[in-house]
């Protein structure tokens, strides 16, 4: 009977013991399927879902407030998510937030996450439809890995043998890098360069003294600048030189319509100064002037002598030396 008792109460203890383990279980499980939690229902359409699982966890700001509840077809080949998420949460899930699908971890399970939303919009409510962004397909990054794969082979062959040309000496590049003549012309090339760069920079600290002379006060580049006294001053100064600029002008127009008349034979002025056979008669007329003048003046000094004037003559004469001794 004892032994009997001893039984009945190890097998009690061991079924006490497997109740309170699955009843352990039972709570840990459900705590991370958030069964024992008040949620409200989501709901998001994918064109494809990439192998997501009911039970999967929904994750909002990298912590998860919920699981898929449930995967339904959609329309013609779209797939519907229904997700638990957790009712204190709701209030930060605004109805403009959107659902995406992407993995927990680099290989791990599919996950729903939730991102997005301003504060403009309300929060979501039960049964509400998430705007669902497609996630990146693997495949095709796969096929892209597998292009660019090959173009950085093809690469990696041109690379080759254009180093191998270098190296060579093939080329200009490979000229340069295993010709020594070349190279010291280089050398040439570079130095005269720097030296012409020094020149510039010294050119150009010169024009900066320069400058900085021109910009000093009393110097008269900065008050041809700054003095608009002198501005207006040498405006005017401008107009009157072109005023007598446009005088000038008119006037050498004059001269030159004077000196034309001059040279036509028309006026008594052209006559004189172009018509030679004019030109000889009034030199022949003034050597008989000059001629004439001459006799005249004999003719005078002899009339001295004759006799109706020689009395008058003396008279004059006597007069002439009591005027000067009186003086």
């Amino acid at each position: 009977m004892k032994g009997e008792n001893k039984r009945n109460v190890l097998v009690g203890i061991f079924v006490f013991i497997g109740i309170a383990i699955l009843v352990a279980g039972i709570l840990t499980l459900g705590g991370q399927q958030k069964k024992f939690v008040k949620s409200i229902h989501l709901k998001a359409v994918f064109d494809d879902i990439g192998g997501l699982q009911s039970g999967n966890n929904v994750w909002f700001s990298g912590v998860k407030i919920g699981t898929v509840r449930k995967i339904n077809f959609y329309g013609d080949s779209q797939v519907e998510i229904e997700m638990n998420v957790e009712e204190e949460v709701v209030e930060f899930i605004r109805k403009d937030s959107k659902a995406t699908i992407s993995s927990d971890g680099l290989i791990g399970n599919k996950i729903i996450l939730i991102y997005g939303g301003t504060t403009m919009a309300p929060p979501v409510e039960n049964g509400d439809r998430l705007e669902s962004v497609m996630p990146l397909d693997t495949d095709q990054m796969m096929e892209t890995l597998q292009v660019n794969n090959e173009n950085l082979v093809e690469i990696t062959n041109d690379l080759k043998v254009l180093t191998s040309k270098l190296a060579s000496g093939e080329g200009i590049v490979g000229a340069v890098m295993t010709d020594s003549t070349l190279a010291q012309n280089f050398k040439a090339i570079i130095s005269d360069l720097s030296r012409a760069s020094a020149n510039s920079n010294k050119m150009i600290a010169e024009l900066n003294t320069f400058t900085s002379k021109l910009n000093q006060e009393g110097n008269l580049f900065n008050e041809l600048v700054s003095d608009t006294t002198m501005a207006s001053e040498m405006r005017a100064t401008i107009g009157s030189l072109k005023a007598a600029a446009e005088n000038s002008e008119k006037m050498s127009e004059e001269l030159t319509s004077l000196t034309e008349k001059f040279n036509s034979p028309d006026n008594s002025f052209g006559v004189l100064l172009n018509d030679e056979e004019f030109a000889k008669n009034l030199k022949q007329t003034m050597i008989n002037t000059d001629s004439a003048t001459y006799n005249l003046n004999r003719g005078l000094e002899a009339l001295e002598y004759t006799w109706p004037f020689k009395k008058g003559f003396k008279r004059k004469a006597k007069a002439e030396e009591e005027a000067a001794k009186n003086n």
